[in-house]
């Protein structure tokens, strides 16, 4: 008996391990440049902004970023450990926050020379904060969306520090999407407030009414309710210029092979379904997720406005505007592409330009900066972007820990 239960054993260990062997060959293959360190610094490679010179010339030999003729990057804060999420404070320094250490920084630059003079610490002790956003009315109130909660703080202009903190939503904790991103509405609206929710799962129907949604309360948190649902993790969020309709990026479910299904770029509108989990990509039915639940027609129910290669893990986003800018790329949207761990060969490691006209129609893209992927790992991973006017761009980067700035 011994013997049989230790044959037993042994073939079970040897099933479960091709099994699982088999599962990382199809699925996990890509993962080294999400993990792995970067291969270099790519602080050290780039200069900061007083002293860089990238002529369009030498622009895609001798440099590890390549970018359009006519752009230059730089370093304009470095030594962040996983920096996400950028916004203005109310002094109009660049903040962005730090999940993996709790808190959120300051990032200012006093005499203007395009680097970051300190890294302040607004706030700490927080639980993985993500989503920021500042609303002025009477005073400046500045808000922080960490993982399990919403709340909005006075803030010391002089000192860079919130203070009179007061909890306005309880949120979800835990599970696979632990980011909260926030944005107020645009005029008249702005007194709404959008909360993003990911989903607990890969791919599942969900028990709490929170999750897998955009949520919409007041500027105090009052009448939280579902803004649209059906979005499996919509990580960023933007206001188009013209129009004034939310956009946001969507990641898509995984385990459906390197180019199922679409990453997805919507246009968010209140009462509507994005599918998830029995929908991706143009309406699509995900035939692998419960294939026996059969479902009409539904007016509430939409596609993405554009598809994005699989696992390409979009995640900022942001439009360039019209002042300072040249006409060609006037209401284009840039998109971060945080890069894939699971598909067999990386993708995604840039940012991307989409053309579009001033309604938002979809004209063409291309890549506007990429490099961060190369055959010895990844030296970065962009995450967040602030366009301004006059042709600057700021981009946080969670894996070599720094902010880009870019200028045309």
């Amino acid at each position: 008996m011994k013997k049989y239960a230790v044959i037993f054993i042994f073939i079970f260990l040897l099933v479960a391990g091709a099994w699982l062997g088999y599962f990382y060959w199809q699925n996990l293959r890509g993962l080294g440049p999400a993990l792995k360190p970067p291969p270099e610094d790519i602080a050290k490679l780039l200069p900061p902004e007083k002293s860089a010179q990238v002529p369009p010339a030498i622009n895609e030999t001798e440099f590890p970023l390549k970018l359009p003729a006519g752009f230059k990057i730089s370093i304009f804060a470095k030594g962040l450990e996983s920096p996400r999420v950028m916004t203005y404070d109310p002094a109009g320094n660049i903040v962005v926050s730090i999940p993996a250490q709790g808190k959120v920084v300051a990032l200012p630059d006093k005499n203007s020379d395009g680097v970051a003079d300190e890294v302040v610490t607004v706030i700490d002790g927080l639980n993985r904060p993500h989503g920021l956003a500042t609303r002025c009315t009477e005073k400046c109130e500045f808000f922080i969306a960490e993982s399990n909660q919403v709340a909005y703080y006075d803030y010391n202009t002089k000192n860079l520090k919130t203070f009179n903190k007061r909890k306005i939503i309880d949120l979800p904790s835990g599970g696979n999407h632990i980011t909260r991103t926030i944005l107020f509405m645009p005029s008249p609206n702005d007194h709404k407030l959008l909360t993003s929710v990911g989903s607990t799962c890969n791919v599942c129907e969900e028990n709490d009414w929170l999750r897998a949604k955009i949520l919409i309360s007041n500027a105090d948190g009052g009448d939280l309710k579902t803004f649209a649902s059906g979005l499996r993790n919509s990580v960023f969020m933007t206001i188009h210029p013209v129009t004034g309709k939310i956009w946001a990026t969507e990641m898509g479910r995984d385990l459906l092979g390197d180019n199922l299904p679409p990453d997805e770029i919507n246009i968010v509108e209140e009462g509507k379904d994005y599918g998830w989990p029995y929908f991706y990509g143009k309406d699509i039915r995900d035939a692998a997720f419960e294939p026996d639940v059969m479902f009409e027609q539904n007016p509430d129910r939409f596609g993405s406005h554009i598809d994005i290669p699989a696992h390409s893990a979009p995640l900022g986003l942001a439009f360039i505007p019209e002042e300072g800018w040249p006409q060609e790329y006037w209401h284009n949207l840039l998109v971060a592409y945080h890069g894939s761990w699971n598909r067999t060969v990386p993708t995604g490691y840039k940012i991307v330009r989409y053309k579009l006209d001033a309604q938002g129609n979809y004209l063409g893209e291309e890549d506007f900066i990429s490099g961060w992927l190369t055959n010895e790992g990844a030296l970065g991973r962009p995450v967040d972007i602030l366009v301004q006017p006059g042709g600057i761009i700021y981009v946080s980067d969670d894996k070599a820990g720094v902010i880009y700035k870019i200028t045309r």
